[in-house]
């Protein structure tokens, strides 16, 4: 398929996906949240689909949400009946966090790639991804807070599980720019790049090396460390369990076996 927002393409198992708003440093209007939602709905469910690669178009990685949408999904004062009128808001909120948990609940791993600005609702966009890859010129700000805004979309809930609190605290409350060398020494990221160019080559390799995995391992893997991240380990021990004994009989454990003892690459369904 073809969207007006993003570039979607497929190669090695490994699907391409870039914000395509360039001359708005790919900041989030309401067309790119319904096609990111899309985007990564169906990328769940297509069996040529392994792994994601998530980057930015242009300069910049994401600017965050449209300000013209901002202001809309504000501006609700047309609607004089308070009690209606915050259940709209509601309605309207949680659908741009089911945008975001879209690409968190795709059982594909999701990479992000960030240059430059990662801001706001970009912030909320490589939260919800498995695995973060930046440029040194890379920056992220929680800019919500020189808004007058408590940032609602995904950072406050899962940033902290990606950093420290204490530092997820620090840069909610001073909206402060974090560069990519530092990105990656407080683990916001993996690692950092000198720029894009290096950066796309290094996050290929690692996607088509996951694409050439067992998908069923890989998706098994990404549901287990989700469930883990929630939970206590006692319960993921059992969770654990129960989903070994319902996936371990697949066909590619027996690939698996196979192509060892035959020493070629192994080859899996989707």
């Amino acid at each position: 398929m073809t969207y007006e927002t993003f570039k979607v393409d497929i190669k090695n198992n490994v699907a391409h996906v870039a914000i395509n708003r360039p001359d708005k440093a790919n900041s989030l209007n309401q067309k790119a949240w319904d096609e990111m939602k899309m985007i990564f709905e169906e990328a769940d469910k297509n069996p040529e689909i392994r792994c994601i690669i998530l980057s930015g178009e242009g300069k910049h990685f994401c600017a965050g949400i449209d300000l013209s949408m901002l202001m809309n999904v504000t501006g609700l004062d047309h609607i004089k009946c308070e009690a209606r009128k915050r259940e709209k808001f509601i309605e309207d909120l949680t659908y741009l966090q089911d945008c975001i948990t879209a690409i968190e609940k795709c059982r594909k791993p999701v990479i992000a790639a960030i240059q430059k600005a990662c801001v706001g609702g970009g912030v909320d966009v490589v939260s919800a991804c498995d695995m973060r890859y930046a440029t040194e010129d890379a920056y992220f700000c929680i800019k919500e807070v020189d808004m007058g805004l408590v940032a609602d979309v995904g950072t406050m809930q899962r940033l902290p599980k990606i950093i420290s609190y204490g530092m997820a605290c620090e840069l909610a409350y001073t909206g402060r720019n974090v560069y990519g060398q530092e990105a990656e020494k407080i683990g916001l990221v993996n690692r950092c790049y000198a720029d894009k160019a290096s950066m796309m080559e290094e996050v290929t390799k690692i996607a088509e090396t996951i694409a050439a995995k067992s998908p069923v391992v890989i998706r098994g893997s990404k549901q287990i460390l989700q469930y883990t991240r929630d939970h206590s380990v006692e319960e993921s021990l059992k969770h654990m369990r129960v989903w070994n004994a319902a996936m371990i009989f697949s066909t590619d454990i027996k690939e698996a076996f196979a192509s060892t003892m035959q020493k070629r690459k192994p080859v899996y369904e989707g």
